[in-house]
């Protein structure tokens, strides 16, 4: 059934009725901002190319006092930030939201990254599960990293 899956997507939902609220007129109320983060080559991000390049795996931007255009859609939202002093826009599909935080209600969300973004390699290279890594230098056996997915049930 793939709950997490869903979970997951239900509170994205969160992040994207979260920006909305703060695209319409009146913006943020009162102290609410903003820490949104996110994998930088995730499929759909978009930007400035000299901006992405800075961060090649995950970007935090704040929504607080200087941000524009704040466009929330249905699979990804768009802002305009100052970088360097300059406007830049950025298109940010919310699958690839791996934080959001309001620090003025301690409220946080953290999200798996995108299935696309580990499939196409953009992570570390996971060993098979139950597989066991050759010796290191110093004749130590290196770590063994066991995925739990074996023992779930179906």
């Amino acid at each position: 059934m793939h709950y997490e899956a869903m979970a997951q997507d239900a509170l994205r939902g969160v992040v994207k009725t979260a920006l909305k609220r703060a695209a319409a007129p009146g913006g943020l109320p009162g102290e609410h901002h903003f820490y949104i983060t996110f994998k930088t080559k995730a499929p759909g991000v978009s930007g400035p190319p000299e901006v992405l390049s800075k961060y090649p795996d995950e970007m935090t931007i704040i929504l607080q006092h200087q941000y524009w255009d704040l466009g929330p859609g249905e699979t990804f939202f768009t802002v305009t930030l100052k970088f360097g002093g300059q406007p830049k826009r950025l298109s940010i599909p919310y699958t690839a939201v791996v934080r959001f935080f309001d620090p003025y209600v301690q409220f946080g969300l953290q999200f798996e990254p995108p299935e696309d973004y580990l499939l196409a390699g953009e992570e570390e290279d996971a060993e098979a599960p139950g597989s066991v890594e050759e010796p290191d230098e110093g004749g130590e056996p290196a770590a063994k990293v066991v995925s739990l997915d074996q023992f779930r049930k179906k």
